[in-house]
Parts: C-alpha cells; structure tokens; sequence
C-alpha cells in the first residue's frame, strides 16, 4: 500500500463564518454544527472517527486480548462482596462466575455467629458454595442495548421490599421498580424517570426518589405509596435554584430522613420524620451563601435526638456542631454548639454515629484515617481509639454499617496494589476481627513498591505523587511513566485494588499518581487553591510531577504519557496546549474541554451547577479565566504535538459527545499532517461518562486504552509493520 492509498482520518466539515463574541472577544467556531448531537450529520462523524480509530487500532487487537486475558484472571470466578447486616438477615452481593455483573443475595442472620466469610475471610470455595437468597440477578435486567448500571438497590426496614433502578442506555436516566421479596415478584408500578438516592418510611409504605430535569440537575424529591399508581405520587420538595442539586439518605436511626440541596459552595439541610413523609421537611440551619454543611442523626443513651453538623462554617477544613432536631417551623444556625473545633491539619470529612459513640473520618498528611470519639467527648479531650491504613500508599474507610445499636463497625482497608480487607471493629474494646478479604489470584502484593515523593510547582508548593512499579523495573531514568490526575472538585481518588494495574507494572512502566491542587487528598485548603481564579495550579501541578520525576532521573524524560478523564480530561486538554513537548502521548477520556462556551450554555447539563466550580463567564474577570486555559480556544502549535486518545460517548450527560468531538476536529485542522497520530474513541451506542458498563466490559476498555500507552512507549509486542498510530 502506498502512501497516497492509506486511509487517512475524518475530515469535519467547516463552518468559518460562525463565531461566538463575549465581552467584546471573537472566538471562532467553526464546529458549532455538532452541538446538535441528534443531527444524521454529528452521528455519521462520529462513526467515522470511530472507524478511524478502529482502523488504526486493529494491529493492536491481539495485545488488548491478552492484557484482558491476564486482567481477568486476577479476578476470582466468584465474587463476594463483604456482607452488612439488618436486623432480620445479612446481605452481600455475589458476581457468579463468567457474569459481567452482580446479584445481591441475603441469608438469615444469626445472632452472635459468624457466617462462613467471617470465619474464614481467606477461604476462596467459600463463594461457590454459599446458598443464600438472590433477591436481584441485576445480569437478568439486560434488554439488549450493551449497557447496563443500577442506580440504587435499596431493602424497606420490614425487610419485605426492595426498591431498585436501572439505567440501560449510559445517561442517567433510571427506572425505579419495587419488589415484593416474599414472593420474588416486582410490583406493577414503575417510576420512569429517576435519580440517585432514595428512602423509605418506618413502615415501608412509602419511598422517596429524586428526578433530574432536562439538564440532568436533581431538583425535586417525589413521595411514592407502593401499590398505587405513579400518577398519584407526590411532590416533597422542588430547588428553584439552577446551582443547586437535591438527594437524600436514610440514616441509621431509622427516625429520620436526611434531604439536602447543595451548590459547589452553599448547602441546606432538612429533615424529614420517617414515621409520617407527610410532614413538611424541617431545616436544619437555614441556607447561608458560602456555606455547607451535612447532618447526621444521632440517639443519646438517655433516649434523648439531636444532630451532628459537619460544616465549613467559619472553617476551612470544617469544624463539628451540635443541634437539635427541628421543629415544624424548622431552625437557623444559631442553634448549633461547637463540639469539635477545626484542626488546621486535619479535613474532617464525617461524622458516622452509633450506640457506643461516633465515628469521625479524617484526611490528614495525605492519607485518611478514622477516629472514635464517644459520645460525651466530640472534642476527643480524654482520648480517642484510631485507625490508620498500615499499608504503603493506603487507606481505611468506614464500609456499609447500617445498624445504629451494633456494638461493631466494618473497616475497610486497601490500596492501589493491595486487595482490600474488612474487620469489624468494636466499638467497645476496640478489638479488630477479619471477616472479609478479596480475593484476587495469582496476584503476589510482594512483587511490587508503592513510594509517594513530592516535587515544586513553580509556585514552589510541593505536590506529592504516589509512585507504583514492579520491584524490578528502576528509578533510573530508563522506565516509562504514566502520570494519572484529576484534581477537581475537591475529589480523592481512594487507593482502591485495580486488577488492571499489574498489566502496566508487569511490563515495566511505573504508574504515578499526581495529588494536584483542585483534588482533596492534602484537605480543603488544597482543593480552593486549585478552583476559579487559581485554576492553572492544577496544570502547573501536574505538569510539575512529570517534569520533577524526569529532572530527577527517576524515569525516562521522552517516555511519559499522561491520563485523565471528564474534569481530568480538561486537565489533559490544557497540559497537551501548554507543554506539548513533554508528553509521549496524552490520554484525554470524555474531556471537558470547551470550557467558555459550555459554560455560557446553562441548559446544558451541570452547566449552572458548575459557575462556583470554574467561574461564570458572563463575568469578565471570570470569562478571561477560563479563556486563558480552555482546550478548544488554545490549540498547541502545529508540528509540536504528542500522540493522542481521546474518549466520548453519545449518551454520556456529563460531558456532551460535541465536546471531545469539535477538540478532536480543531486538532485535525490545524495539523494534517499530525492528524493521524490523534484518535477518537467514539461509542456512539449505549454507553455511559466512565466507559462500558459491567466488570468485564470495563477490563477490556482498560486493555484497549493500556495497549495504546504501552504501544506508544515501546512496551507493546513489535510483530507488526508500522510504529505510528496510524494503520501502515
């Protein structure tokens, strides 16, 4: 085949005479035309690109079958979640053995007795033989569309129902049935339209749902009689307010229902009495501009209720209040009493109460621990029992536990290359039992190193990067790396078993996590340094981590590839604009990548939600903010640019498929010749904001996008004519 006959990439259609001006500033557009994603035309674009990208991926075909081959073996056939228990039985969910997804399962509880998982948590035959209740085969949900996700599966307190949703085409969009699990038969009612989060009342009569309107912001919560039609539903609460979401949460008391309506910077809080839904939900402090807090439940010893209130309130990491229990009128934050005060060094995340005291999660040095603190004592003045992972690089967190008077709680604790373990842990003695442990086989934790440094953002603040390789590959400068970030929202990307990872590490690549401003894993203070006008620490962070460990002479400068997706997916967008030459390649998943003019659409989704975020542009000051680092308005010099991957779906309602679509088309057009080195991902079927759905359809997306990265650092097999991209 010559050069002239090779297939090349898809060519967008043009329109120059479209241009959007702002504040006075022309920005041009000439891929506006695909903000129409029901248009024949953004469809057969789409296809297009993703048979270019299926072309210039097929050599590689044969090594993502084997990366998915060596990924799923490191799974167990059978796969038990670690169990909770309720009053009446104990539930755990179970992925029989070749499913893609789970069932949940219950068995009788019986007092004071262990079950066969908690006698012996390393026992693998323990999961095939198990011979609990299946409740929800969700595998037997599937209508044939290639997607499938459940929403919420949620058991009534009589134990007698189950409310479930599911959404089957990627968008977020649930249906929500109800099951009667005497008999195994679902209830003939079905909400059509739902959200996350849900409730039921103290008698089980009744559910409380969340639905989402046209740009996908959770604004109301309905109150559902089962048995009756949906029709006769009623409305709870409705948020006016386009910035804000509402959801909502049973508590372990079983006394009330926990609703809240949240911005990026300000929430409100009600609650509701399980016992009577009727009754007007009640406010717990009140809704003041530039402050948030959440509530939990709490019943004292003398039978006496209050509340918990972890607020940022005059506190940067968030201090912990006290407050009564609403009245019908509801109540302002006057009210609240300090019981805890901020710890400058410490985050405090939440606050979970028991019988036998309170449990507080904290983010501290980089890591999160947990700390029991009675009743009496918030302050933890006379002492405190602490938890903290004893493993390199990871964590503990508080598991499901929904029994307000269990004398025990369940721990659990892994990282990013330890499987994770339960231990119920009393609350009383402090004592730690196992009572879960998953399995992954052939896996061997000895073979690998987990190490976190930190280097200088121009700034000068350090940033921390957890570095993960096999214990073979060297910090000498010769291996490849691949740098993951995200750093927005304040969101931590928890230290959770991939049994993918081993893939990378095996062949010799070391994997780093960059921990950038805009995320939370160093607290508050960290995430508000890397938001709004101080957006660029983030990319100056990143960009940091790569450029430290390749002066270090850790791993090989011109072998580093760098990954994010949606919010890290801009991230990959701006440091692929700013610092081209740094990358070997770049992995940009479902990126956000057309900041102002996104951000100037309020109807589309999370737009509104997200101004506190990033800025509003229809404010100059902030409009030039997001100008300054916006993808689509900063392309990088022709002739300069890495490899790169970009993701998108049809249905994802996160970030719009026109996004990384009008990104891919400007990168086209303004360098042909580099245009075949730029592939898109597009699924243009069901398909959702993380990729395909079911465990083993996320394995093979994660093979796919690992042997792209090793491919482009030299890692991939070498039988093959060609070393680009692009087909030869």
């Amino acid at each position: 085949m010559t050069a002239g006959d090779r297939p090349r990439p898809p060519v967008a259609r043009r329109d120059d005479g479209f241009a959007h001006t702002e504040h006075g500033v022309m920005r041009p557009d000439p891929f506006a035309w695909m903000h129409d994603a029901d248009s024949p035309d953004v469809l057969a674009h789409l296809v297009a690109e993703r048979d270019w990208y299926d072309t210039s991926v097929a050599h590689l075909l044969p090594f993502v079958a084997t990366l998915r081959a060596e990924m799923i073996t490191r799974l167990p056939q059978v796969d038990l979640s670690p169990p909770w228990r309720r009053t009446r039985f104990s539930y755990y969910t179970r992925h029989p053995a070749g499913s893609d997804y789970a069932q949940l399962l219950r068995e009788i509880r019986r007092p004071e007795t262990a079950s066969a998982t908690e006698t012996d948590p390393q026992a693998p035959t323990d999961a095939e033989n198990r011979a609990g209740e299946v409740l929800l085969d969700v595998g037997g949900l599937a209508t044939g569309s290639g997607y499938l996700e459940l929403g919420l599966s949620m058991v009534s307190p009589d134990e007698d129902l189950l409310a479930y949703s599911v959404d089957t085409t990627g968008d977020e969009v649930f249906a929500l049935r109800f099951r009667d699990l005497r008999t195994g038969a679902d209830l003939a009612e079905e909400v059509p339209r739902t959200y996350y989060g849900g409730a039921w009342s103290a008698d089980s009569a009744w559910f409380l749902y969340t639905v989402h309107d046209e740009a996908y912001r959770p604004f109301q919560v309905w109150r559902h009689r089962l048995g009756t039609p949906v029709s006769d539903d009623v409305l709870v609460l409705t948020e006016p307010d386009e910035r804000f979401e509402v959801t909502l949460r049973e508590t372990r008391t079983g006394e009330l229902v926990v609703v809240w309506s949240e911005s990026n910077s300000t929430s409100e809080v009600w609650v509701l009495d399980a016992a009577d839904l009727s009754r007007a939900p009640r406010s717990v402090g009140g809704r003041r501009p530039g402050v948030r807090y959440h509530a939990e439940p709490r019943r004292l010893p003398d039978g006496s209720r209050d509340l918990l209130v972890v607020t940022d309130d005059d506190a940067v990491e968030l201090r912990l209040m006290r407050a009564p229990v609403p009245d019908d009128v509801g109540q302002d934050s006057s009210t609240w009493v300090q019981v805890r005060p901020e710890s400058p060094s410490q985050r405090l995340l939440r606050a979970d109460a028991f019988a036998e005291g309170v449990v507080l999660t904290l983010r501290t040095g980089g890591g999160q621990c947990l700390v029991l603190v009675p009743h009496d004592d918030l302050a933890g003045a006379r002492g405190c029992q602490r938890l903290e992972s004893e493993l390199p690089g990871g964590e503990v967190a508080l598991a499901r536990t929904p029994l307000y008077d269990d004398g025990s709680v369940t721990v659990r604790e892994e990282s990013w290359l330890q499987p994770a373990e339960c231990r119920s842990w009393d609350l009383g003695s402090g004592a730690l039992r196992p009572v879960w442990r998953q399995q992954a086989p052939g896996f061997d934790p000895s073979r690998y190193l987990t190490e976190r440094l930190t280097f200088p953002s121009p700034d000068g603040t350090a940033v921390p990067v957890t570095l993960l390789r096999h214990r073979d590959t060297p910090l000498d400068g010769t291996a490849p790396a691949l740098v993951y970030g995200y750093g927005s929202y304040e969101a931590v990307f928890e230290p959770e078993w991939d049994p993918a990872l081993p893939s990378l590490l095996d062949r010799g690549l070391v994997y780093a996590f960059a921990h950038i401003r805009g995320g939370g894993e160093m607290g508050r203070a960290w995430y508000l340094d890397g938001k709004l006008r101080h957006k660029q620490h983030t990319f100056d962070d990143h960009v940091a981590v790569a450029d430290g460990l390749a002066a270090a002479g850790l791993v090989d400068p011109d072998r580093i590839v760098t990954r994010g997706l949606s919010a890290g997916g801009l991230l990959q967008g701006a440091v692929f604009s700013q610092r081209p030459d740094r990358w070997c390649a770049v992995v940009a998943e479902v990126p956000f990548v057309d900041v102002v003019t996104t951000m100037f659409d309020a109807a589309t989704p999370l737009t509104a939600t997200e101004w506190e975020e990033w800025g509003d542009p229809r404010v100059r000051e902030e409009f030039d903010w997001m100008l300054a680092y916006s993808p689509y308005d900063n392309l990088p010099p022709a002739g300069s640019r890495p490899d790169l991957l970009v993701t998108g779906a049809l249905h994802d309602p996160r970030v719009m498929v026109r996004e990384p679509a009008k990104w891919v088309a400007a990168l086209r057009a303004t360098d042909p010749e580099w245009s075949p080195r730029c592939l898109f991902r597009a699924e243009t079927g069901a398909g959702a904001h993380v990729g395909p759905s079911g465990r083993f359809g996320h394995l093979a997306y994660e093979a796919e996008i690992y042997a792209w990265v090793l491919d482009r650092v030299g890692l991939a097999p070498t039988d093959r004519d060609g070393a680009s991209g692009a087909p030869a």
